[in-house]
């Protein structure tokens, strides 16, 4: 498959008795057998590591381990696993297991329609198969054997039995003219899903880079023309290694191994099985304000190493989600002066860092899952470990209104102080009854107590402080002027406001304020909501007079455990994004100082709560104009 690297490790804590039962998910393990093939591929992936493969009671074993974590479909790849004399007796202990079967493969052995009905009496349900152009010379140039015959044969067979059917073409420079002929030979099979993956610079792709593997914006061209032409013959696509940025209509045929349900995966000789990740890509700077980063590849390491960044086109002007849902999968039990996971069954090293969470209510342990594409794994994480931004939703309807009741702060255990494995774990969470959010806010109420004079307030239509506003502008200690795109919910303020308050309809990006200048300046919980805060920040600063204050305060992203009901309401919800990042004060503070150096004048810091375990998700920047 085209999506393999994982974390590494330590390795796993000796197991316990027998694990409890878990609750089955959906989830595939994805069990390497070995790199032996019978196929000659330019770009393999696994060229140097060939001559490797695993006997066959360590497979049985790795098998056996993700019964136990709750899988529900075992995937043999490799090299090859077709070739392995093994191969139906595996088959037929995942079936026992009561799992089902997946096969990442070339599809020749395949071609012999015996095998293929014993695999399908063994729960065979899910198969991803290379095929790599629409004739015999384009794929077999590339996998350097006569194949083709085999790989259609395979897929006829495979055909019209209710499997998950894929076929993954990767793309280099010899077959990227001929995509087309390949979307003409799967149409021929209605389900079956055609998926484009870009090349991986890795094995043979690595050694022969030049030769094979083509620029990626070249890629996204040919992908984006063959999918029309897909569309056009009734075609599934799906394409993966390419920046959704550079597949305009095609940003959500994004596949990877977590959108085909992977959780986990095992190479030869590691002693347990590691979550999947995106470790062998990464999200160059260019992508930092992107739209789409959440369920993006970025770009293959060893790509950019070679070619830059320069063809990414980021996308900055779509909404995002500033929170994920953990849903609950199980629960298990354990002592309250033990961790299950080093010192249990469960072991540490299956489990996410971010996108697993274990939390600890007395001897029972909830263990929930967030399966986002709206947040890389690098986010998820952040957002648990670094900034401690995890809560349970107590609230009943669709999402929380009122965060201080209906959210319960989460933090990392006390069993975890000393840990050696604090820094790689996923970690144990124990919920904190405390109101950390009327807190926090207390310290923007008393500074927006202390204004004085002329009052611009940009995005102010929520008015989230107006009982702490109104009272000041009644009492004449500002005047006060509010900048909102909301002309409904203007109207709604309207009616709340004392007299002499004055309202404007427009978005803070393109504000016609003539010469008026103000005494201060503020961005309350709306930062994030800004398209271009860069063009808001010069029109803030420099309507700002000497001495004047700016005070920003916002919201960064956040995850919530809930219960599947709690998750399938919340997503149901109509409420719409609105988004379009999700700045801690680290990130604002950058930009505003930036802004400011651009504009020739100087700040001084007055105050900054920045976000992090113990604090809520608000942070708050005060600056005065020196």
């Amino acid at each position: 498959m085209d999506d393999r690297s994982h974390h590494g490790g330590t390795g796993r804590a000796a197991r316990a008795s027998r694990p409890p039962k878990l609750q089955p998910g959906d989830y595939k393990a994805l069990i390497k057998v070995g790199y032996g093939c019978n196929e000659h591929c330019t770009f393999c992936h696994t060229l140097d590591v060939r001559p490797i493969d695993g006997d066959a009671e360590e497979v049985e074993r790795k098998i056996v381990r993700a019964a136990e974590l709750g899988h529900a479909m075992v995937v043999l790849s490799g090299g090859e696993p077709t070739i392995r004399p093994e191969l139906l007796r595996w088959a037929a202990q995942v079936a026992g297991l009561g799992l089902d079967l997946g096969l990442v493969t070339n599809g020749r052995a395949l071609a012999y329609a015996e095998l293929t009905d014993k695999l399908v009496a063994h729960r065979l349900r899910y198969v991803y198969l290379s095929l790599h152009g629409g004739s015999a010379p384009v794929h077999n140039r590339l996998v350097r054997s006569d194949a083709f015959d085999q790989a259609l044969a395979a897929l006829r067979n495979l055909s019209g039995r209710g499997l998950d059917l894929t076929v993954n073409c990767v793309v280099t420079r010899q077959n990227l003219a001929h995509l087309r002929g390949l979307v003409d030979l799967v149409a021929a099979f209605a389900d079956v899903t055609l998926k484009f993956s870009m090349v991986e610079p890795k094995g043979g792709a690595a050694r022969n880079f030049e030769l094979l593997v083509p620029r990626v914006g070249a890629v996204a061209e040919a992908v984006l023309a063959a999918a029309a032409h897909a569309r056009e013959r009734g075609v599934r696509v799906q394409h993966g290694g390419i920046p959704r940025c550079l597949l305009p209509g095609l940003e959500d045929s994004y596949s990877d191994l977590r959108s085909h349900r992977y959780w986990t995966m095992v190479e030869i000789g590691e002693p347990d099985l590691f979550p999947v990740d995106d470790d062998n890509k990464r999200h160059p700077p260019a992508c930092a304000g992107c739209s789409l980063r959440g369920g993006c590849p970025g770009l293959y390491r060893g790509y950019h190493d070679v070619h830059g960044d320069g063809e990414l086109r980021p996308v900055t002007d779509r909404a995002r989600a500033n929170s994920f849902n953990y849903t609950l999968e199980a629960v298990h039990e354990a002592p309250e002066a033990t961790c299950p996971l080093r010192q249990g069954p469960l072991g540490v090293t299956p489990w996410e860092r971010g996108r697993h969470l274990f939390v600890r209510r007395g001897p029972a342990i909830a263990r929930y899952r967030a399966d986002t594409r709206d947040f890389t794994d690098e986010e998820i994480a952040a957002v648990k470990h670094d900034l401690g931004q995890v809560y349970v939703d107590a609230a009943r309807g669709p999402a929380p209104q009122d965060f201080a009741r209906e959210l319960v702060p989460l933090a990392r255990s006390p069993l975890c102080a000393d840990c050696p494995h604090l820094s790689s774990c996923t970690g144990m969470f124990e919920p904190v009854f405390e109101d950390i959010f009327t807190r926090d806010d207390a310290v923007v109420r008393a500074r927006l107590a202390e204004l004085t004079g002329d009052v611009l307030d940009l995005g102010c239509g929520d008015a989230p402080y107006l009982d702490v506003l109104a009272p000041r502008i009644a009492a004449g200690a500002i005047r006060y002027t509010g900048v909102d795109p909301d002309a409904a919910a203007l109207a709604r303020l309207r009616a709340r406001l004392p007299p002499g308050a004055e309202l404007e309809v427009g978005d803070a990006e393109a504000l016609e304020l003539g010469e008026r200048r103000f005494d201060a300046v503020t961005i309350l919980r709306s930062y994030n909501h800004l398209r271009d805060p860069d063009r808001v920040l010069v029109t803030a600063l420099s309507r700002l007079r000497r001495g004047g204050v700016l005070v920003v305060c916002d919201n960064t992203a956040f995850g919530l455990a809930r219960t599947p009901a709690q998750t399938t309401r919340g997503e149901r919800s109509t409420a719409r994004r609105e988004h379009y990042r999700n700045d801690t004060a680290v990130e604002a503070a950058g930009r505003i100082e930036a802004v400011a150096a651009g504009l020739g004048v100087s700040l001084a810091a007055l105050d900054r709560r920045d976000i992090g375990p113990g604090t809520s998700n608000q942070w708050l920047l005060v600056y005065s104009l020196a």
